[in-house]
């Protein structure tokens, strides 16, 4: 087969982490001809593909990666995938389709020209995923990886093909982890592999065993760390609340996620021992039989009582809010029970958490607020306070749009002081440039903790401990 040459781009300014550092740039970096050569960027606010070019260059961290020889054929050391590196660099993300069938360990490592034990942490790290059949290419895809995709999804080749066989196409697209370094790759195949995966160096940390609250025959009350992920994420299986408190615990069957929190707040989170009760505190939050009181460390007071807003439908942060009614907008209210003035956290505090100073013009008093999750949508909490002009101490993401709107009032298409649009093109740009007066996500701690968590009608309640601002 015919290969090209092709290095990774680096994304400055990405908020991901590194996984381990990039080959040596001393080390020809090849890729097979059914590779796919664009690298996705994460963003707030969108997702940018990027072409390699022959003549990139890859990074590299001279203290941790050196080459073992000048031979063309060797690999630089490699200091494994843990302990969790403190290194932050760009994402990096590998498309491939698979030209011709072996063991998935052994094609990536020719196809990339990768360390084999590189790989293997890769795949037992959950950074590798597989479908039958490659998706389409982005738009930004060149012609080639475009014949390179329609080559593979001919319909004359995927009739030959006997593991798609009464598969839809959107079911043969269908992605999965990779678990096997052994696992067979048939020509066709397509694989992505997530070379940096984002990376959780909090659970290194923790001390998991005193973070338990509850450990019951069916579940286990957990106080979660800010910084730090509830489940597995993409490219991560390993450093999550759920694995680190069921090996804290010594527990034979892992936790399972019942429900999520922001990996940037703390406090009560329930994991399930089991398949079944997992599907009962599900069938219990759909119920509404499960109740969450919050404590919120806002910049500015907010009054007692429900605020209500609509919450944009649409799975991306950051998640704009309407404070009136638009059509397939999803509801979201809360109930502030309490508010009440203490100081603003010093900045040893906020060094000590990693807490974000975000510019707040007055940082002399702060307002923790108790409140009453009525609806759990995804960063509500946070969204609502910023739309009310008092966001979370350290919401890199909120409270840089909240200073904006108070600068320049109007400036927020959907808040109290929004214009009349002359057309649907002028409303969307504004959508668009108040998206990008939002920061990115807190790398670590705000002021936001779950600390009650409840259901039938509080036969069973938890409360964590103190928040990180009362410390």
């Amino acid at each position: 087969m015919g290969f090209v040459a092709v290095a990774p781009v680096s994304f400055p300014g990405s908020r991901h982490n590194l996984a381990v550092p990039d080959i040596a740039t001393a080390l020809s970096i090849s890729l097979n001809k059914y590779a796919f050569g664009w690298h996705r960027q994460s963003s707030h606010n969108s997702s940018n593909y990027a072409l390699t070019g022959e003549t990139a260059l890859s990074t590299t961290d001279a203290g941790n990666l050196t080459a073992t020889s000048s031979s063309s054929n060797s690999y630089p050391k490699y200091d494994r995938l843990l302990p969790c590196p403190t290194h932050k660099f760009p994402p990096r993300i590998e498309h491939l389709v698979v030209s011709e069938g072996g063991p998935v360990l052994e094609y990536i490592c020719k196809a990339l020209d990768l360390p084999h034990l590189f790989v293997a942490d890769l795949i037992q790290f959950g950074a590798v995923y597989f479908a039958l059949v490659s998706p389409e290419p982005p738009s930004t895809a060149t012609a080639e990886h475009i014949r390179i995709f329609k080559e593979v999804t001919e319909p004359l080749v995927l009739q030959k093909r006997a593991s798609i066989k009464g598969k839809t196409i959107r079911e043969a697209q269908k992605t999965f982890r990779v678990t096997d370094v052994n696992q067979f790759v048939e020509p066709g195949t397509y694989l992505r592999v997530h070379m940096h995966p984002k990376r959780f160096p909090r659970c290194y940390e923790i001390d998991w065993r005193s973070r338990i609250i509850a450990l019951e025959e069916s579940y286990v009350v957990l106080d979660k760390p800010a910084g730090t992920s509830v489940g597995e994420t993409i490219g991560n299986i390993e450093e999550s609340c759920a694995t680190f408190a069921t090996r804290a615990l010594g527990l034979t069957i892992p936790l399972m996620t019942t429900h999520q929190i922001d990996n940037c707040t703390e406090g009560c989170v329930v994991l399930a021992r089991n398949k079944e009760y997992c599907s009962i505190f599900h069938s219990k939050i759909r119920e509404r039989k499960v109740k969450k009181i919050y404590l919120a460390l806002a910049a500015s007071p907010l009054p007692i009582g429900i605020i209500k807003h609509y919450m944009r439908p649409i799975n991306m942060a950051p998640r704009l809010v309407s404070e009136d009614f638009i059509k397939g907008w999803h509801i979201c209210q809360l109930e502030v029970l309490e508010c009440r003035k203490i100081p603003w956290p010093t900045i040893l505090v906020q060094d000590e958490y990693c807490v974000e100073d975000c510019g707040w013009p007055s940082q002399d008093y702060a307002y923790e607020c108790k409140i009453n999750l009525l609806t759990g949508r995804t960063h509500q909490i946070r969204a609502q306070f910023a739309a009310c002009k008092a966001p979370i101490i350290g919401d890199s993401m909120y409270m840089h749009a909240a200073i904006a709107e108070m600068t320049n009032p109007g400036l927020n298409p959907f808040g109290k002081y929004k214009r009349d649009f002359i057309s649907e093109s002028e409303k969307e740009t504004a959508e668009v440039n108040w998206i990008a007066q939002h920061g990115k996500e807190p790398r670590v701690a705000i002021g936001l903790q779950a600390c009650q968590i409840s259901w039938d009608e509080d036969e069973h309640i938890y409360k964590a401990g103190l928040p990180w601002w009362r410390r």
